[in-house]
């Protein structure tokens, strides 16, 4: 009995390596459970066969579940942390306590801070921020900052950051645009273009002064 079982399993090996590497080059053997061997990779926002796939969790139905939306509580790779304070006077107020986490910029970071500076906020901030842009001197929208006030020396870089970040009076949010990194680089490159502040004049941390 163990000699027909051996024999057996033997003859079963050979079988299953002339079926798996057989002599022909051009034709490969077969694949056990292709679809993992070959899975189809999707971008995360391609466009999908609706009739297949589906991201509406709550209309599933026989269709294939796919969330485009990134796990909660994770940040893409080279993200910095994600800034909590909320979009109201409170959230204007304690923006002010919050540092640059960025120290400093290489030459090279400081010429696409620049890059960005004019294709964002120059038009209507002008090229040296003094409030000159071509919107601004059209005429038809008032109120544009002359970044180089002594109200915007003064303002602490994370109350400028949470005016990118949210918008602020005419202004719109740049989150969209800008990721938090390139927002946070903005604001060093704009205090190049202010003059410098004194001692008495350094951005204020102090949240009870913040407006």
């Amino acid at each position: 009995m163990k000699k027909c079982i051996t024999i057996s399993a033997v003859a079963f090996t050979m079988i299953m390596g002339m079926i798996g590497c057989g002599n022909d080059k051009t034709k490969p053997g077969s694949v056990y459970m292709p679809d993992m061997a070959y899975s189809r990779g999707y971008e995360t926002y391609a466009e999908r066969d609706s009739s297949v796939f589906t991201n509406d969790p709550l209309n599933k139905g026989a269709k294939i579940y796919y969330d485009n939306n990134p796990v909660s509580g994770t940040i893409k790779r080279g993200e910095l942390y994600p800034y909590t304070l909320r979009n109201d006077s409170m959230g204007y107020v304690m923006s002010a306590g919050v540092k640059n986490p960025i120290d400093s910029l290489s030459v090279d970071e400081m010429k696409e801070a620049g890059r960005l500076f004019n294709i964002n906020c120059a038009i209507c901030h002008g090229e040296k921020g003094a409030g000159n842009g071509p919107i601004a001197t059209s005429g038809k929208i008032g109120g544009i900052a002359n970044l180089t006030l002594d109200t915007y020396v003064k303002m602490a870089d994370g109350t400028m950051f949470h005016s990118l970040t949210y918008g602020k009076n005419l202004m719109g949010s740049y989150a969209s645009q800008l990721d938090r990194k390139q927002r946070w680089m903005l604001v060093k490159y704009i205090r190049t273009l202010q003059p410098k502040a004194t001692a008495a004049q350094a951005p204020s941390t102090d949240t009870t002064k913040a407006k």
